[in-house]
């Protein structure tokens, strides 16, 4: 059931140490698009104060969520949820931050759009949404590397692909966020983390 992907195994420290300083000491925290499981498992062993809600919409991944923190013997994740982003209605009414990690990418923009109104919905003021991925600025992409990865997501399915930063910000700012703190990472990704306002 358990299952692994290698860029969690190399992003998921540097995603962390990204995080540590902006999550609350204590509360919860909703992932979305959870995947494999290994970024929560990661982030809840780190992070004991914390308890976190992992949520996918592939009953497959939902498996390998709960397989990695069995193994992982962690007392602070919750058993994933079947979520769907561009959903209407999220199966949890109040998180203190929301984390989604390469999902706008690999995803219809209406994924994007429901998880920004999603999270403007379970904040609570000063709440934090935190998004990790690849993104084009000014409309540009920031390598060539990127520029291949986004060509080779359009050919797989042309509703997928790297996304504009100042369109995901636009979305944001619509649903009450605040300007992002972006944070260049590895690999030509970015941080943003949004604070509701």
């Amino acid at each position: 059931m358990r299952r692994e992907a290698p860029a969690a195994a190399r992003n998921r420290q540097p995603i962390l140490d990204a995080l540590r300083p902006r999550l609350p000491a204590e509360g919860l925290v909703l992932e979305i698009a959870s995947g494999t499981g290994e970024h929560v498992v990661h982030f809840a062993a780190a992070l004991p104060g914390l308890t976190f809600q992992p949520s996918d919409p592939s009953a497959d991944a939902r498996a390998s969520i709960d397989d990695w923190v069995r193994m992982q013997g962690l007392g602070n994740v919750r058993a994933a949820l079947a979520l769907d982003a561009a959903g209407d209605a999220w199966p949890i009414e109040r998180a203190d931050a929301v984390l989604c990690c390469n999902m706008i990418h690999i995803a219809p923009w209406e994924a994007a759009i429901g998880l920004i109104a999603g999270a403007a919905h379970v904040l609570p003021a000063g709440g934090t949404l935190y998004l990790y991925g690849p993104y084009r600025r000014e409309g540009r992409h920031t390598a060539p590397s990127n520029e291949a990865f986004d060509r080779d997501l359009r050919q797989r399915d042309p509703a997928w692909g790297v996304r504009d930063l100042e369109a995901v910000m636009s979305l944001a700012e619509d649903r009450g966020f605040g300007p992002p703190e972006i944070i260049d990472m590895p690999a030509n990704n970015l941080s943003l983390i949004f604070k509701r306002t």
